[in-house]
């Protein structure tokens, strides 16, 4: 049984509550069942346990990235023009407000939430930054701009910082600024965007890695040159663009590939909401709901590193969801060989995928039940199948 929370109430609950109070609990055991709901959601209001949890964020982040790197774990790894920059999709994530959140002026509540960041290389998750508890109508862009201002700040390395992001995101005199500070962006060009055109950029037009793209080029919009990748779909033929301010020796394939992996961070909120049935706030309490976001990024990485460490005990093995997704690229290929097309080869490479239901049950089962981990990772590793035979790879 777990200890903090208690047996029947722990099975039912979210997983994030199991993970957030064995972290911020404290105190005589006995006290803990009679003031568990009041006593847990006060705390997270305390400022001494947030700048505790805060520092248990970041630490925590740290190992289970030095961890996956140990293992080999980095889906990044064919794209070797990106070793030197941290590569994260951000997105807004928003979840229904509290009850008791106040009305404003106009007697209306909204949606609370914040920004979250995926590590591309990795698949771990991390809390940015608030965006409204719900009080507001949310704007996400102002609110990640002063994240990124105030982390320029305070950060001193000469880390270089790639930032994958919607459209909403292109302010192209910000990004501009903000290459001073090694930081890019890449997103895809909004249909109404005026531009002029001023140069193409030579590309490897045969390399595997720029398939798909057309053009590659130089564009300006009030005197801010940024780069645009006109890249189409060879399985449906659809033309996408996408804007960047990386240099111009990245390869404009990788942009393009970078942008479509964006797509991962959707189905880790589709974990958090679906899984960790994390739907509501907890608290209109900015810094409660702050620490609501971090706890959830913890308990989703926590959830992360124990199925990659899975999938690595038998190589010759893989996860399900793996051999789902092959199988799925398969009769794609087919179906896309019999209009004369075919998928980009760059979608057969090891994709972060998302967390298995049942891998969320057993870290959860495990908390409550005081399982070995040995016994626990056994069970994840007893999961793997046989890669499917496939034919069809382009």
């Amino acid at each position: 049984m777990c200890s903090v929370c208690g047996g029947r109430r722990a099975a039912g609950a979210s997983p994030i509550r199991c993970v957030g109070e064995r972290i911020t609990a404290t105190g005589v055991p006995e006290f803990r069942e009679v003031a568990w709901r009041a006593w847990y959601f006060k705390s997270l209001k305390s400022h001494r346990r947030t700048s505790m949890l805060e520092a248990f964020e970041q630490q925590s982040y740290h190992l289970h990235s030095e961890t996956l790197l140990s293992q080999g774990i980095d889906y990044l790894k064919a794209f070797p023009e990106l070793d030197e920059y941290t590569i994260e999709a951000a997105d807004g994530h928003f979840i229904d407000h509290t009850c008791h959140t106040e009305k404003n002026s106009k007697g209306k509540v909204y949606a609370a939430g914040g920004i979250y960041a995926l590590n591309l290389r990795s698949g771990l998750l991390r809390f940015l930054c608030l965006v409204t508890n719900g009080t507001q109508r949310h704007q996400e862009i102002p609110v990640l701009r002063d994240h990124i201002e105030k982390q320029n700040k305070g950060n001193n390395s000469s880390q270089k910082h790639l930032y994958v992001y919607d459209k909403a995101v292109t302010d192209f005199v910000w990004w501009d600024r903000q290459k001073r500070h090694a930081n890019y962006m890449i997103s895809m060009l909004k249909e109404n965007s005026i531009a002029t055109l001023v140069e193409s950029i030579p590309f490897d037009s045969r390399h595997e890695i720029n398939t798909g793209v057309e053009a590659y080029s130089v564009y300006e919009n009030k005197g801010i040159k940024f780069n645009v990748v006109d890249y189409r779909d060879p399985e449906t033929g659809k033309l996408h663009r996408f804007v960047t301010t990386l240099p111009m020796t990245i390869n404009p394939g990788t942009i393009a590939m970078l942008y479509f992996k964006r797509w991962t961070i959707e189905k880790t909120f589709n974990n958090t909401k679906s899984n960790f049935k994390e739907t509501k706030a907890w608290s209109s309490n900015t810094r409660s709901l702050e620490n609501q976001m971090r706890l959830t990024a913890m308990s989703y990485n926590l959830m992360r590193v124990f199925e990659e460490i899975s999938k690595t005990q038998q190589p010759e093995l893989i996860h399900p969801s793996d051999k789902k997704y092959s199988e799925a690229l398969e009769i794609r290929q087919q179906q896309a060989q019999k209009r004369d097309r075919f998928v980009n080869p760059l979608f057969f490479q090891a994709r972060i995928s998302r967390i298995s239901s049942y891998t969320i049950r057993a870290v959860q089962n495990a908390i409550i039940t005081g399982m070995s981990l040995q016994c626990f990772m056994s069970s994840l590793v007893a999961r793997l199948v046989l890669p499917p035979q496939l034919i069809g790879e382009h």
